[in-house]
């Protein structure tokens, strides 16, 4: 993913799907295979139901608890009435409900019947678990209702009413702590039983699956586009559900601070008439008989509401890249959070902006999202992100010499790849012991046409760069707000300038300066997260080979 700036994108041939080297389906079926899945898929639902209507079978004269277990008519959950019960979050059980009765709904992740008279369910909802016993007694449960719910297939949707219990051991399968004396359990909604991945599969980690391999057990790796493919799935594990609560966090205290600071919210265009970052990797199209583009960013739009009196803005939307890069960091789409300010003095006041920003950000985050960063570290392990009360800043010059000094062979007056950026992340982080940082005064050669130059060197720029763990998330700078010396710089970097003419022209009326920067939503959460790929922060990512689901 692309920040909303200029980013060197790499043209690498696409690597393999995924580091696990096997997946638990493929990841397309020819017609003759899927015919076959289908085939078998009926015969396990009808299987399945048979087992179910058996279980259900016997009336009231033969089941006195036939009427605490059973599938739920769908006139009852057609919003047929609304009944005052009191509902309970899975992750609000705790010890302190130990003996009370509660109703919850939730997914079965497993079900394990130990005998006729006695069977286990977990139940998940967002990124909770919690154990459901459910025990042949003289009160509430037969041994029909036993075998109605072993019979229920997994990921169906189910509704458990029951009394809280504490155990004397610790449970190590769920996040809860408590259990649940099933007293009544209905299914809302069954899944089919041969599901194309298995939940369970796609939330282990890698360690575990080791550790399980070790041990002689077998469990299967669910690879990367495999999970993409069947996303549904794949996004109900605890991982991903917190991945995604986590990038909601972000988005929330991204215009929180920023509305905090006086900014405004804005929404520009996503259709435009020329490209809004120079080069080809725009998506063309036909706009009512006009060549039209999707907007790589809101960058010349944001820039003509600065020339219109808002002072400072901010927009969250969708940004669009026709880059060919096959990269672990790189969309074709992902959301933009772009900010634009008018600028007093020095370009620096908007680096103090997205200083005190992501220290905010990364404090909130922190605090606030303790059990998401928990589910996301069970899976995918990582260390937490080193930051400074004040964010470092160094030049582009010093960054360079760091990586002389180290040995590291860098054009002074080129940009920096991948490698060199995690190779600089690295040696900042031993000399400064920090993750984040601002790196600026790029060589202007390498800015967008649109940044403007340093007074004292026309080689360099006033732009800046940030970067957690050794990767850029941000691209910022001061923006020209000079018509002539616009068109200038717009005919130096190949820019039709009537495509743009009316973004130069705003600048003809009375401009004050001003800078700005974008920054890639999926990718901050992916670097704060420690994730080895982007496609894990979007929820159906788009990318030069995906256009689906």
């Amino acid at each position: 993913m692309a920040s909303s700036e200029n980013d060197a994108a790499a043209q690498t041939p696409p690597p393999p799907a995924d580091d696990n080297s096997s997946e638990s389906a493929p990841a397309a079926l020819s017609k003759k295979q899927a015919k076959k899945m289908a085939k078998k898929e009926a015969k396990e639902d009808r299987k399945q139901q048979s087992s179910a209507a058996a279980a259900a079978a016997a009336g009231p004269e033969d089941d006195p608890f036939s009427g605490n277990y059973g599938d739920i008519p769908v006139v009852e959950i057609q919003s047929k009435a609304i009944s005052g019960r009191e509902w309970t979050e899975i992750g609000a059980l705790v010890d302190e409900l130990s003996g009370r009765s509660v109703l919850v709904r939730g997914v079965a992740q497993t079900i394990r019947p130990v005998s006729k008279k006695m069977a286990f369910v977990v139940l998940r909802q967002y990124v909770s678990t919690v154990q459901c016993i459910l025990s042949v007694d003289k009160e509430f449960v037969s041994p029909q209702m036993v075998k109605f719910a072993t019979a229920l297939s997994k990921e169906s949707i189910v509704d458990v009413e029951g009394i809280v219990s504490v155990p004397k051991e610790p449970i190590k399968g769920t996040t809860q702590q408590v259990e649940i004396q099933i007293r009544k359990i209905y299914c809302v909604n069954r899944a089919v039983s041969l599901l194309p991945i298995n939940v369970e599969d796609a939330a282990r980690s890698e360690a575990d699956i080791q550790k399980a391999e070790f041990a002689g057990e077998q469990f299967s790796r669910v690879g990367q586009d495999t999970r993409l493919n069947y996303r549904v799935l794949d996004i109900r594990t605890p991982a991903n559900q917190a991945i995604f609560r986590i990038q909601c966090h972000v988005e929330d205290v991204f215009r929180r601070f920023l509305r905090s600071e006086g900014f405004v919210g804005i929404h520009t265009p996503k259709l435009i008439a020329g490209s809004s970052e120079g080069g080809a990797a725009v998506f063309k199209l036909d706009y009512k008989g006009q060549p039209a583009c999707l907007a790589q960013s809101p960058q010349l739009h944001k820039q003509m509401v600065i020339c219109g009196g808002f002072g400072r803005v901010f927009e969250v939307g969708p940004v669009f890249r026709a880059e060919d890069s096959y990269t672990h960091r790189h969309l074709c789409e992902f959301v933009g959070l772009d900010v634009e300010m008018e600028i007093k003095e020095h370009y620096f006041e908007v680096c103090d902006i997205v200083d005190r920003l992501f220290v905010a950000m990364f404090d909130d985050l922190n605090e606030n999202c303790k059990t998401e960063l928990s589910a996301i570290n069970r899976q995918y392990p990582f260390e937490p992100l080193k930051y400074l009360r004040k964010t470092l800043k160094l030049t582009f010059e010093e960054g360079i010499k760091m990586l002389q000094d180290a040995g590291v062979e860098v054009d002074p007056l080129g940009d920096l790849n991948t490698e060199v950026e995690r190779k600089l992340g690295q040696l900042v982080r031993e000399k400064y012991d920090t993750d984040f940082y601002i790196l600026c005064r790029y060589p202007l050669a390498v800015r967008p046409f649109y940044t403007m130059p340093c007074y004292d060197d026309p080689k360099y720029s006033n732009s800046f760069d940030v970067f957690i763990r050794g990767e850029e998330i941000i691209s910022g700078a001061q923006r020209v707000h000079l018509p002539e010396l616009l068109t200038t710089r717009a005919e130096a970097c190949g820019i039709d300038v009537k495509t743009i003419s009316s973004y130069i022209d705003s600048f003809r009326y009375g401009a004050p300066p001003h800078g700005g920067f974008g920054v890639g939503l999926e990718r901050v959460v992916m670097l704060f997260c420690a994730l080895n790929n982007i496609r894990k922060t979007s929820l159906f990512p788009r990318d030069p080979q995906r256009l689906a689901p």
